[in-house]
């Protein structure tokens, strides 16, 4: 369901944003809007975006090799990282340059008229594929609010989507309000103003999209509540407790879970292997990302001490 909604979600803002792009591009030809420009390389910037996210979903899904024997799910994380960063530096520090050389130079909009009905048109597309992202980020996101979604999802591509639609559907907004407001006032600068204002709402979102896919890229253990699970179900059957766990995932659907467990005393080495393939099943039973699961048994030497 991960992968799948992901991908809709993904075409739905590529195709947005490549159209939204052409638009807001001849309209700039037209206007001269700084706003306008601003947001055209935001569309492009977002249009490869969306390419690398699937590229990354694509090259995620090769085979485990040698040299990477726990395969390459990764790589969704390291795709998102780029997107974070080409979001940053085409969308914000753009934008931001833009609006101060605008600021400066008070060029004046021609056809703003234009520039409107182009941002009104655009901000109807961006909704389409922000609704799209929503929908299907609610088959995953539990009850967990939005911004607990964004920080703990181990699926990038949602919240990067999300966090970029959002971000281009305020960006739109403040492109119109910049254009509007000169048109009204006859003052260029409140289209300089509201470049500026997109260039920074797309450094504070890039910023925390980095932040997030970082960690992810670096590695990532089960959130609580799912460690305890593992937890309870390692501890049934003839394992007598969890000396110690670490977990980590290695990609969005795929969790890498080892531990040390006590067993109880006097077990051969079959009813040993029984109970650790009864201890692995039972996890993967309740977390399916579980796939990867080393189990070392042990005694439990804190009875034998107390004793």
């Amino acid at each position: 369901m991960s992968a799948g909604g992901g991908t809709k979600a993904i075409i739905a803002a590529l195709v947005a944003n490549a159209g939204i792009a052409v638009a807001k591009f001849i309209g700039f030809l037209i206007t001269g809007s700084s706003s306008m420009l601003a947001e055209s390389v935001h569309s492009v910037a977002d249009t490869s975006n969306q390419g690398l996210l699937l590229l990354g979903q694509k090259t995620a899904r090769r085979a485990a090799t040698v040299n990477h024997p726990f395969g390459f799910g990764r790589d969704r994380y390291f795709y998102s990282f780029i997107v974070a960063l080409m979001l940053f530096s085409l969308g914000s520090v753009f934008a931001l340059y833009e609006g101060i050389h605008k600021l400066e130079s008070h060029e004046e909009l021609s056809s703003p008229i234009v520039a409107v009905i182009i941002l009104v048109v655009a901000i109807g597309l961006e909704i389409y594929s922000f609704r799209t992202a929503i929908v299907e980020s609610q088959k995953i996101k539990g009850d967990a609010t939005w911004w607990q979604f964004i920080r703990q999802s181990k699926v990038p591509e949602l919240p990067v989507v999300l966090l970029e639609d959002a971000g281009a559907l305020f960006g739109l907004v403040l492109a119109l309000m910049g254009v509007g407001l000169s048109t009204l006032t006859g003052d260029p600068v409140w289209d300089a103003i509201g470049t500026i204002c997109i260039g920074v709402l797309l450094g504070v979102i890039a910023i925390i999209l980095i932040v997030e896919m970082k960690s992810l890229l670096i590695g990532e253990g089960a959130a609580p509540a799912e460690l305890d699970v593992i937890v309870d179900e390692l501890a049934a059957g003839k394992v007598q407790r969890v000396i110690h766990i670490k977990t980590q995932y290695i990609g969005p659907d795929e969790l890498l879970v080892a531990a040390k467990i006590a067993l109880n005393s006097g077990l051969s080495i079959n009813e040993v292997a029984e109970a650790i393939d009864a201890a692995e099943q039972r996890v993967r039973n309740k977390v399916p990302a579980a796939r990867l699961i080393y189990l070392e048994p042990d005694l439990d030497r804190s009875l034998t001490t107390k004793s």
